[in-house]
């Protein structure tokens, strides 16, 4: 990952994990001496309906990958976060993105491969710059979901707009990230993406034997860059 990645840089992407207990969570990861990528947990002011009162924090993997962990309150997230559970880290809510513009992205996520929007929201604040260490970030976020399966967040950062472009990253550079998708009919969604001229990466794929649990697959690029897998079971 380039040493100086900010997280309005459109290459960004996270994975946010849920968790129980923020306080918990954070001295845990403490504990294990991880690389801030926020200086602490923040929670997100009560007068943005759609966020408000949700605490979250960034945090760098071993390879410089950032990571989320967030707890949501009463009323917000799935309800299977709300469950009892002893467990402190509870799953993958979501991927995020960074987006260069959220309607040309909906085009490619909702409208060519089928994910719904399941929420929106406008955040900014201290807080908000705190938790991406990006100063006077004001953010769009939209959530998609699929019918099952963690869902993807579009971040547009209305502001500052200086996030730079992804450029000459490939499938074997740590750098890399790429979010799957499954599809009943890969020959239809080949067709789709075709037509739509989607950037394709890698040609379909069969797979004999089936040693990644799927059938095949094929790697296509979204508007901004980031890769997706396209795989049928």
């Amino acid at each position: 990952m380039p040493s100086d990645s900010r997280s309005n840089d459109r290459w960004f992407q996270h994975v946010a994990i849920i968790v129980s207990d923020m306080d918990a969570a954070y001295a845990r990861l403490q504990q294990h001496k991880v690389e801030h990528a926020s200086p602490e947990p923040q929670r997100l002011p009560d007068w943005n309906p759609n966020a408000g009162g949700i605490e979250a924090f960034y945090f760098k993997d071993p390879d410089g990958h950032a990571l989320e962990v967030l707890q949501f309150p009463a009323g917000k997230g799935d309800p299977k976060w709300h469950q009892p559970s002893r467990r402190l880290f509870l799953g993958i809510d979501h991927t995020a993105i960074v987006v260069g513009d959220t309607d040309s992205s909906l085009r490619f996520y909702r409208d060519t491969l089928g994910l719904r929007v399941a929420g929106e929201s406008t955040n900014y604040g201290p807080e908000q710059e705190r938790l991406n260490s990006v100063f006077g970030a004001r953010l769009r976020i939209t959530g998609l979901k699929a019918a099952k399966g963690p869902g993807i967040e579009f971040l547009e950062y209305l502001a500052p707009r200086n996030g730079r472009q992804a450029a000459g990253i490939q499938p074997n550079d740590l750098a890399h990230w790429e979010t799957t998708v499954t599809t009943a009919d890969e020959n239809l969604a080949l067709e789709r993406f075709v037509k739509q001229r989607v950037m394709l990466v890698s040609p379909s794929v069969a797979l004999l034997g089936r040693p990644l649990e799927f059938a095949k697959g094929l790697l296509v690029q979204d508007p901004d860059g980031h890769a997706v897998k396209v795989v049928q079971r």
